[in-house]
């Protein structure tokens, strides 16, 4: 038990060091074989531990290779621009050198920010792509070239999300009036009244039938139900 208490003792005295998930994450996104890849973990430790430019043999003893391999990696890593020797003074104006991991980390966030984009950019596509089917489905055939453009057009152009147009369409819909035309002038309206979600769109048409319900003024004996219609908002008439 004694031993187990001393082993555990000398592991938690000997440090740890932390290393960013980026790191594992991209570092082959950074052309690294896995040679560079521990150097740079072994340069990290020693720049944690207060050792800012570790000799080539303790490097290659640490990672049990010849220093001359040592070298070379450092240079490759140089000349790929993941790392730094910079000049320093110390308080004794004693110039020393450093190794400087600053070029890494920012590398490994730009690869961060790069994926993030392309992910963005793959939901983008794949989000136009069911935006299409959705229209096709609902006009029964194919779209035409200009079709596609002018679809486009209402996301590059004008700025309109795929769910506001969708919802433009459901409107279309609900209207009986699925025509490219007829939908554009519902996204012309909205744009003009600021409406940008599928939410505010929603209620705006909510208000619009509520006020425009028409009581029946006169109801036959005969008939035992009354089913009350609200009109569809005609997005192509003329409002101010």
């Amino acid at each position: 038990m004694q031993n187990e208490q001393m082993r555990l003792q000398a592991w938690v005295e000997s440090g740890q060091v932390a290393v960013p998930q980026l790191f594992f994450k991209h570092y082959k996104n950074l052309s690294l074989t896995d040679e560079e890849a521990l150097l740079l973990l072994q340069l990290h430790s020693f720049i944690e531990q207060g050792v800012d430019f570790p000799s080539h043999t303790d490097l290659a003893q640490r990672m049990n290779v010849k220093e001359q391999q040592i070298m070379f990696c450092l240079q490759g890593l140089l000349q790929k621009g993941l790392i730094q020797i910079e000049q320093k003074t110390n308080q004794d104006h004693i110039l020393y050198e450093k190794i400087n991991l600053f070029p890494l980390w920012m590398r490994l966030l730009d690869c961060e920010q790069n994926t993030q984009q392309q992910i963005e950019v793959s939901q983008e596509q794949m989000e136009e792509g069911q935006l299409f089917q959705m229209f096709e489905q609902e006009l029964g055939r194919l779209l035409s070239p200009i079709e596609i453009e002018t679809i486009s057009m209402w996301i590059d152009q004008d700025g309109h999300t795929p769910d506001l147009i969708r919802q433009a369409l459901k409107e279309a819909v609900l209207s009986d009036k699925v025509s490219l035309k007829y939908m554009d002038r519902i996204l012309f309206e909205w744009k003009k009244k600021n409406i940008t979600t599928t939410k505010a769109a929603l209620r705006h048409a909510k208000e619009y039938r509520e006020h425009t319900i028409k009581t029946p003024t006169r109801i036959d004996e005969d008939v035992q139900s009354v089913v009350k219609k609200a009109p569809f908002y005609n997005w192509l008439e003329e409002r101010e």
